[in-house]
């Protein structure tokens, strides 16, 4: 089959069009998200075992990105891996309904994560190839903010929900509502777009073999931006159980977060393509705040503390994959976003299941240990920064 290439209309296209079906996805498993926490809670759930769920979470849906983005390249299937995927993430939300223990709902919520997963890597790198011709930070950052749309209107019907039933089981089968919304406009992008998995056959190389050094140190500094990133599940267990928001504001909480993301993911996609990776910077001092803030406060506080989080969220959704594709050749960018993400991930999960335990032990500690890990980041993105310099410097 011959090799289809996007110019800038259908480029462009394509992104709001998948930026749709993200709409719908977020609607689905945000609002999942936004509740989980107090969920687990009300089925007997410690602090502990919260952050250990959503670290294992993140860690399976992080791993399986590496064979997905290793199996989409070998294969090529692009589009079957991304529609397997999304089946698979948006069958788990409403299934939540029926869970009758937490460790049920556990396994829910790690499945959910693994549908993801399977489905990033190859979705990634069909927006990053329409992203070359329209900017990779403004193709991210635009179908983010779509994402980020519906990520506000999920919390939104969980906590309407909530409000109406004070059913959390109501909330969740409600959201099935947007699952199967996501699985109608997917088969419709596939149908429109088919050409957008044609992408070229990657050379045989040694394995990172064509991967750069400025790549390495930029994986290193995101993995410890993910070690010390706190879950919104925790900071909204944190909420429930410290009785500083009431049970119906958590999933607005979590709305506005989302909202947040969603503006800065716009601004701060096309500022990356217009500045490169030293956006990242701003973005991670703001992420600094987000423990300290979240947990060490009030209603007020906490509120703030949601607000960061998503705008580092949104920073982070947006530029971290543009960046990836910029530094990766088109045919090895499968391989790369696997790579990438599984060391995320591995990093989110330690730091979620150590802020689980450290938060059952002492609050202040578990602020101490995230606030950390986010400056010790800073040290590896300045050596990506200046390897990426150097690189220019010697094609100049």
């Amino acid at each position: 089959m011959a090799e289809g290439r996007f110019d800038r209309k259908s480029g462009l296209a394509f992104v709001v069009a998948f930026g749709v079906v993200s709409l719908f996805a977020d609607a689905a498993y945000e609002g999942m998200r936004g509740i989980s926490g107090p969920f687990l809670a009300t089925l007997g759930a410690s602090g502990t075992a919260v952050g250990i769920i959503a670290g294992a979470g993140e860690l399976a849906g992080y791993l399986l990105r590496l064979f997905s983005g290793a199996l989409a390249q070998k294969t090529r299937a692009y589009w079957t891996i991304t529609l397997f995927g999304y089946v698979i993430q948006m069958a788990a939300v409403p299934l939540l309904a029926l869970a009758g223990s937490w460790w049920m709902a556990a396994l829910l919520i790690v499945i959910e994560r693994a549908g993801k997963a399977m489905r990033n890597p190859p979705r990634d790198v069909m927006l990053a190839r329409a992203g070359d011709q329209i900017g990779h930070g403004w193709a991210f950052g635009l179908h983010e903010a779509l994402d980020q749309t519906g990520a506000i209107a999920g919390p939104l019907i969980a906590a309407l929900v909530l409000w109406l039933h004070h059913d959390y089981r109501a909330a969740f089968a409600w959201l099935g509502v947007p699952a199967a919304l996501t699985l109608f406009s997917l088969f419709i992008v596939r149908i429109r777009f088919g050409f957008a998995g044609h992408v070229s056959e990657a050379q045989k190389i040694a394995p990172g073999g064509s991967l750069s050094r400025a790549f390495w140190l930029y994986a290193v500094a995101t993995a410890l931006v993910g070690f010390g990133f706190a879950d919104f599940p925790l900071i909204a267990f944190h909420f429930e159980k410290a009785g500083i928001v009431p049970e119906s504001f958590i999933p607005l909480f979590y709305a506005a977060a989302m909202g947040a993301a969603g503006l800065g993911s716009l601004l701060f996609g096309r500022w990356f393509d217009a500045r490169g990776l030293s956006v990242l910077i701003p973005g991670m001092l703001l992420g600094i705040l987000v423990v300290p803030f979240g947990f060490l406060g009030g209603f007020w506080m906490g509120l703030a503390g949601a607000l960061l989080w998503g705008l580092s969220l949104g920073v982070h959704e947006a530029v971290m994959s543009a960046a990836v594709a910029r530094m990766v050749a088109e045919q090895d960018r499968p391989r790369a976003y696997g790579i990438f993400t599984a060391i995320f991930g591995i990093a989110w999960f330690v730091g979620s299941a150590a802020q689980g335990a450290l938060y059952d032990l002492s609050i202040p500690s578990l602020v101490i240990v995230s606030v950390a890990a986010e400056i010790a980041a800073f040290l590896p993105l300045f050596g990506a920064l200046r390897s990426l310099q150097g690189s220019a410097a010697g094609r100049g």
